[in-house]
């Protein structure tokens, strides 16, 4: 067999290399088959992940972090460009769940070098990795397209796509990274996109194909790593109460008019950080075992109907 050949049947997953194992019968019919583990108990347990873009108090890495956290995580890296919080979510995280270890780092997530530098690390001090959530992003303009700069847009793209194709170039290679206590090729990872790359007049031209461009990743390297058993999928978030847009939800509370956000989407409200954490620490779980290759909507029901103004169907 050549070298060639040898390296293929190394980056297979264990579904690909493993038979199913046949689950028996209850009386006269063949009990339910399963691929993922238990679902009564830690999603996470054991992985060692890495989320970018967790710097936010209101964000959706640090919502993740706790998540994986309290779902059993090994390790997890915290990390972002901006540092003044990182250490005092450690502090937290280390007080609710003090068996998993948790590094923060200063990370450009648009940076390969930097991308590089901590996937590095994780596999010279765990030897896996298994999850990447690929959470960083800026919003930098809601000015027309007239308006607009190529600057700004290539700022844009570097921190909320290029992070993404990053993180599947570089978290791909550590999850091909096999050991005895990881036999088998395999991990997820997820890019935080939005609603925005998904329909317009949800967010500004940069910001919406920045999106736009992490799902088409998302998609396009999944295929790139078929039959590895690492998963790619993004989350679009809809309406949330994040760093990002905490200025637009105090402008509403100082109006008395907090009640409009999210008012188009049928919930009629928008969310908190945590309900999209729980989808991440879905997609990141062998619960999702079948889930590749998608744009995993968290909006409400914004992005399943054409926009409407309330009162005024007809």
């Amino acid at each position: 067999m050549s070298s060639a050949s040898k390296a293929r049947l190394s980056q297979l997953s264990e579904q690909l290399v493993k038979p199913r194992e046949d689950p028996g019968t209850f009386e006269d019919i063949p009990r339910i088959p399963t691929i993922a583990g238990e679902s009564n108990g830690p999603r996470v347990s054991g992985k060692v992940i890495i989320v970018t873009g967790t710097n936010s108090p209101l964000g959706i890495g640090r919502a993740a972090a706790h998540q994986y956290a309290r779902n059993g995580a090994k390790a997890i890296f915290i990390c972002d460009y901006r540092t003044d919080h990182l250490e005092t979510h450690k502090r937290e995280i280390n007080s609710l769940y003090p068996a998993v270890d948790v590094q923060a780092r200063q990370v450009d997530a648009g940076d390969e070098a930097d991308v590089e530098k901590v996937v590095n690390e994780v596999l010279e001090k765990y030897g896996r990795l298994d999850i990447f959530f690929a959470n960083a992003g800026i919003s930098i303009t809601t000015k027309s397209v007239l308006d607009s700069s190529a600057d700004d847009f290539m700022k844009v793209m570097k921190t909320n796509a290029l992070s993404v194709f990053l993180a599947v170039k570089h978290g791909a290679r550590g999850m091909l990274k096999t050991s005895k206590d990881k036999p088998h090729p395999g991990g997820s990872i997820i890019g935080t996109a939005s609603s925005a790359g998904m329909r317009s007049n949800a967010g500004a031209t940069d910001y919406s194909a920045s999106k736009a461009a992490v799902i088409s990743i998302m998609q396009t390297t999944c295929y790139q790593l078929a039959g590895t058993g690492i998963r790619c999928n993004a989350i679009c978030p809809g309406v949330i109460e994040t760093g990002m847009t905490s200025m637009m939800y105090q402008a509403a509370r100082a109006r008395g008019t907090e009640r409009k956000i999210g008012q188009l989407n049928p919930l009629m409200r928008g969310a908190v950080a945590d309900e999209v954490a729980r989808v991440a620490l879905f997609l990141g779980s062998d619960e999702a075992s079948y889930v590749n290759g998608q744009a995993w909507a968290v909006c409400g029901g914004l992005t399943a109907g054409h926009p409407f103004v309330p009162g005024k169907l007809a």
